[in-house]
């Protein structure tokens, strides 16, 4: 059953002073008829095309995904929208470099060397734009690899890890002990992303991840299918840097730690204390990574629909949604064209209908409008991180940013989600946008850390309040506990996988409810005379705050 989210003293008192404008903050509140009529049809065309095997799975730099940055411009520009872009065009230009690799990695203790299987032991990439790495270190257990004073936590303890190669568990110290952390709900530090960057930071040589489908929430096929494709990071980046990083099976690291008289779990055990010290395992590691390097100019597809209060009009709300998916990978059942479907080619389609439905409502938006349809989110959110660096509206007049990414193909619900809604006063407008759509809001742990695994986090990380809306689970038709199956065998079955295809079945019922709830929403933020602000529990009161 879905539990409503309290909006909170500092949420509700935003909503009251964002709906004293004189203006409708919801166009008009609690009516259906006030809104222009989603054309489902619509989304349904533009989502079996970006989903087609012509596009070949969309991934930056091909042909497939230029296809698909060129048919989101043209759409944008059907619907009259200004190119957001320099000069006016609908390209934000993100300069990428692109990395097909295949690794060897051997282990061991004592003298006694295993070489592992890429693909089925391991996966490893480059953290350097190079066609060869080869790198070899002491490996040090470091636990969940997390330093982080809020939380009185440092399994790096200060030791000295230049030159190691860090074997690091998933998650963070919450998934078995829900006194530490936030519980289940994964913190940024369960990230593979922030493992990483503090890797980085403390000079070891690599990483590898320790991989269980319980800490990482989902399987081992989906590990090897996202990092065997080419890997892409942002031209010229800066910061510290690894060599490599990697993942490892637990049985595969169960195996060498054994061999050098350690057992796994008796480590992933002591490392949910805060007395925990990096372990010394007496195993050495020696990598080679050899990939096909190019440069890659790639694009963000932006428009904007300009505001008509000449006071706000230089104020945004954002919409975001990545069109990239993963290309053409190994072959699973004969079929290598990773489709990305669901992922992310139903967010595009939300979004271009949500534009298209903000150009329709009357009377118009006081603030403008801008669309960013983002390259290499699946490579690590580059095409939102690129943007942030370099915004096209300042993030000081971006008032807010919603994501759409993964939308609801399965029909209507009683329900809908957004993850963000308990860090920022837009989830007042989230809640009550929702319930002119008589939905209730739902609120569960955020076990898997989406809201640190999509294009808005960037963004959020700036200092811009974002929401990234999500289906519901509450499905009308459907016995009970029926979406969180689909959702299980969604993220076993299709997440990242070529079978995440386009199906004549999918039932945009729920889609169109979600759209519904974001053009609510963007027309209360854009209407109102107070901006959406962080609550006070927020970990993103202070841009930048997350390392």
């Amino acid at each position: 059953m879905a539990s409503r989210v309290s909006l909170g003293g500092v949420a509700a008192a935003w909503l009251a002073a964002a709906c004293s404008t004189g203006q409708p903050a919801l166009a008009p509140v609690g009516s259906r008829d006030g809104l222009p009529v989603v054309n489902v049809a619509a989304m349904r065309a533009h989502l079996r095309f970006l989903a087609s095997d012509l596009l070949e799975g969309r991934a930056p730099g091909t042909r497939g995904g230029e296809l698909a940055a060129q048919y989101i411009a043209a759409q944008f520009e059907a619907l009259g929208l200004e190119g957001a872009g320099p000069d006016r065009s609908y390209f934000q230009p993100i300069a990428l470099v692109g990395m097909l690799p295949q690794a060897t990695l051997a282990w061991g203790a004592r003298g006694d060397v295993h070489t592992l299987e890429f693909g089925d032991d391991f996966v490893a990439w480059g953290e350097r734009p190079r066609e060869r790495i080869v790198a070899d270190g002491d490996v040090v257990f470091v636990g969940f690899g997390v330093s982080a004073r809020e939380w009185r936590w440092d399994d790096y303890k200060d030791i000295d890890l230049r030159g190691k190669v860090l074997l690091m568990l998933v998650n963070d110290p919450g998934l078995r002990d829900s006194t530490v952390f936030n519980g289940r709900a994964l913190t940024y530090y369960g990230r593979w992303t922030y493992k990483l960057e503090e890797a980085a930071r403390r000079g070891a040589v690599g990483a590898l991840l320790v991989h269980t489908t319980e800490s990482a929430t989902y399987p081992w096929s989906v590990v090897r299918s996202s990092w065997t494709v080419e890997q892409f990071m942002l031209e010229g980046a800066h910061g510290p840097r690894l060599e490599f990083a990697g993942w490892v099976t637990a049985a595969a690291a169960g195996a060498a730690l054994a061999d050098a008289g350690l057992d796994l779990d008796s480590l992933s055990h002591i490392a949910q204390r805060r007395d925990f010290r990096p372990v010394a395992t007496g195993l050495r590691a020696a990598i080679t990574v050899t990939s096909r390097v190019r440069r890659v100019a790639s694009s963000n597809v932006v428009a904007r629909l300009p505001g008509s209060d000449s006071t706000v009009a230089d104020e945004a709300v954002l919409f975001a949604a990545h069109y990239d998916h993963k290309g053409i990978g190994d072959p699973v059942e004969g079929d290598s064209i990773y489709n990305g479907a669901e992922d992310n080619a139903s967010g595009v389609a939300a979004m271009l209908e949500t534009a298209d439905m903000l150009t329709r409502v009357r009377p118009p938006l006081r603030r403008s409008a801008l669309f960013i349809a983002t390259t290499a989110e699946e490579s690590g959110l580059l095409g939102s991180a690129a943007y942030a660096a370099d915004p096209l509206i300042p993030l000081g007049r971006s008032v807010a940013l919603i994501n759409l990414d993964v939308t609801n193909v399965r029909g209507a619900t009683r329900d809908i989600a957004a993850l963000g809604g308990d860090r920022s006063t837009l989830g007042a407008v989230f809640e009550a946008a929702a319930t002119a759509e008589s939905l209730v809001v739902s609120s569960e742990p955020d076990v898997r850390g989406s809201f640190f695994r999509s294009d808005h986090f960037p963004l959020a990380r700036a200092g811009v309040p974002a929401l990234s809306i999500h289906p519901g689970l509450d499905f009308v038709g459907r016995p009970e506990g029926w979406g969180r199956e689909q959702q299980e065998i969604w993220t076993r079955e299709r997440y990242h996988q070529p079978s995440d295809e386009y199906r004549e079945s999918f039932d945009f019922a729920g889609m169109s409810q979600q759209v519904r709830v974001a053009v609510r929403v963007a027309i209360a933020v854009a209407n109102a005379v107070a901006t959406p602000a962080w609550l006070p529990s927020s970990e993103f009161q202070r841009p930048g705050r997350l390392r």
